[in-house]
């Protein structure tokens, strides 16, 4: 599925800068100021503010667009929920993947109560556009309370071993929280996590299952793609 990239209007550097900056911040665990000085190890003087601009403008666009390319989800789904901590206080990040690990959609919320098992189900089914065959989750009970009333004829398997799948999909994520030392909003971890997931995500194929040949091949193809959607494919190439 095609997308237009973002407009780059107003912008002084090159779709290729915002773009590769983009890229570092959300694919390895580095600050702004970090991202700052690789890119000035490269001759290009750049602040890390205006990195932080470039990831909140664009980040969640490049996210979008690259879920937009993946194919449907699959019919089993995926979720978990785990706790994060935020400016001192327990949150929860709500996380669904399918079969292949591809995350669908993530909310931080306050409690895991079933208005918030609820609400979770709803922007996951709004965003998707799709509707599973069968959820698996762990045996937290607003699961099953929120499933019977949004999803009913959807089933259900409850059992704490069989969600190994979106448990391991929390691992990037941890990563990152350690490496920002936690979050400092509810709003702002939401609006980094989106995005996170949405790029993160691209740049890590199941590498064990690749030989090293079929690796290669894919990664090239996937940075293609991200050519495709940040608007740097087909941009004349350097004297």
């Amino acid at each position: 599925m095609s997308s237009a990239p973002p407009s780059y209007k107003g912008h002084r550097y090159p779709e290729e800068i915002i773009s590769h900056c983009v890229w570092l911040y959300f694919r390895f665990p580095l600050s702004f100021r970090e991202v700052e000085e690789l890119m000035l190890e490269r001759g290009v003087l750049v602040s890390h503010e205006t990195v932080r601009r470039w990831c909140a403008e664009f980040g969640q666009a490049y996210a979008n667009s690259l879920r937009r390319r993946r194919p449907r989800p699959g019919a089993k789904w995926h979720l978990d929920e785990v706790f994060v901590k935020i400016n001192g206080e327990l949150k929860y990040l709500w996380r669904a993947v399918d079969a292949d690990g591809n995350v669908l959609d993530i909310l931080v919320q306050g409690r895991r109560d079933k208005a918030s098992a609820r609400g979770f189900f709803r922007k996951l089914l709004r965003n998707t556009c799709s509707v599973p065959r069968v959820i698996v989750t762990d045996k937290l009970r607003s699961y099953g309370a929120a499933h019977r009333e949004v999803m009913p004829s959807v089933e259900h398997r409850s059992h704490n071993g069989l969600n190994n799948r979106a448990e391991n999909s929390h691992q990037p994520t941890r990563q990152r929280e350690r490496a920002m030392k936690g979050f400092r909003s509810v709003g702002g971890a939401q609006q980094f996590l989106a995005a996170f997931s949405g790029i993160s995500p691209h740049f890590r194929p199941r590498r064990h299952l690749m030989t090293a040949a079929h690796y290669r091949t894919e990664m090239t193809t996937r940075f293609a793609i991200w050519d495709q959607i940040t608007g740097v494919a087909g941009l004349p190439a350097a004297a």
